[in-house]
């Protein structure tokens, strides 16, 4: 039995020609030996570029769909009182990278997105920097351009236009002090994209400055939206650039949602007999935190309104949590244990 196309591409027999094109598209991006690196993943990609070659031709698709790849390729019935496709003998030469190349415009788009800093993770925005900069065309979610000229030229395809899409969003993470939650601020982002000429088809690269308001309290993981900030070319619909906020580590708290943790280390003589600690604030001052109580494991105490403010209602605070952390001594004296000893229950 021959190859099954259809199959192939993941598609019945009788799919249309946009069909045909999309399942190629999703095909070729998942079998791509740039993406993926399993097993016979390069001889799947070749298949899928001979399925393709082959069905978005229709001289070839009509004689496959009549006697398969047996009579495609020659070794059919032959002579049209047999009904068979005469001389015809196809055998495929094409080059999968090239017709996945021009498939997608004339660009092989894990180049554009994965090649040199484009597939980066942006960590290089964490800097001194008055303005952090990045060049747009990447994202950790993997974008890929959804819009694309479908003629095949030289390949046997029909050229037509299809409709523009945009690209998916370009995701970038916003790293953040806990310090510039409790303020809020301003940070600058400095982008490098591409962008249409007037003749519409010649590109031109640019800066620009975006500037993302970061509101008091504002949780890890909310987004700030800048649409249609993402390369622009002849194809395509610029892509939404998205930054997520992202805690910095601190090297004094943790966050807990709007609270803040303060771990605080005492003796083991303070743990038993009471102590006085002085924790500090986010914003530079110290609180007294005093217990007379015996600190059991886990032990907390809380001060109200010391913490962030909550997103919803910024006038408001979380708290300061503070954690006590019993350090034991590492060895003790024959009179200390005797001591201790004595002094302490059995039970």
């Amino acid at each position: 039995m021959g190859k099954d196309y259809y199959d192939i591409l993941g598609i019945k027999k009788g799919a249309s020609e946009d069909d045909i094109k999309k399942a190629y598209r999703k095909q070729a991006l998942r079998y791509h030996p740039d993406k993926n690196k399993s097993p016979g993943a390069e001889d799947t990609f070749k298949e899928v570029a001979e399925a393709y070659d082959v069905l978005s031709d229709p001289k070839k698709k009509d004689i496959y769909d009549r006697y398969g790849e047996e009579g495609l390729k020659g070794g059919g019935p032959s002579g049209g009182g047999a009904g068979g496709p005469g001389n015809f003998s196809y055998t495929f030469q094409g080059d999968p990278h090239v017709i996945f190349s021009e498939f997608f415009g004339g660009r092989n788009p894990f180049e554009q997105f994965f090649g040199g800093r484009n597939g980066g993770n942006y960590e290089d925005m964490e800097t001194d920097d008055p303005f952090a900069s990045f060049a747009m065309g990447g994202s950790k979610m993997g974008g890929f351009p959804r819009s694309f000229s479908s003629g095949m030229g030289g390949m046997g395809g029909h050229t037509s236009v299809v409709k523009k899409e945009q690209d998916p969003p370009v995701v970038h993470d916003l790293k953040v002090s806990l310090e510039e939650i409790l303020s809020g601020c301003t940070k600058k982002m400095k982008i490098s994209r591409k962008r249409l000429n007037p003749d519409g088809q010649s590109l031109r690269r640019e800066d620009k400055i975006l500037e993302v308001q970061i509101k008091k309290g504002w949780k890890e993981g909310t987004k700030i939206t800048f649409p249609k900030e993402g390369d622009e070319t002849p194809r395509n619909i610029p892509a939404d650039v998205v930054f997520v906020l992202k805690d910095k580590p601190h090297p004094v708290f943790k966050r807990d949602n709007s609270d803040i943790v303060y771990t605080a280390k005492i003796s083991l003589r303070d743990a038993l007999c009471g102590c006085t600690v002085s924790a500090p604030t986010l914003d530079g001052r110290t609180v007294t935190v005093s217990v007379t109580d015996i600190v059991q494991p886990g032990m907390r105490r809380y001060i109200n309104g010391e913490g962030l403010p909550y997103p919803k209602r910024p006038d408001r605070r979380g708290d300061l949590i503070v954690e006590f952390e019993v350090k034991f001594p590492e060895r003790l004296s024959q009179s200390a244990r005797e001591t201790i000893a004595n002094a302490l229950p059995r039970t």
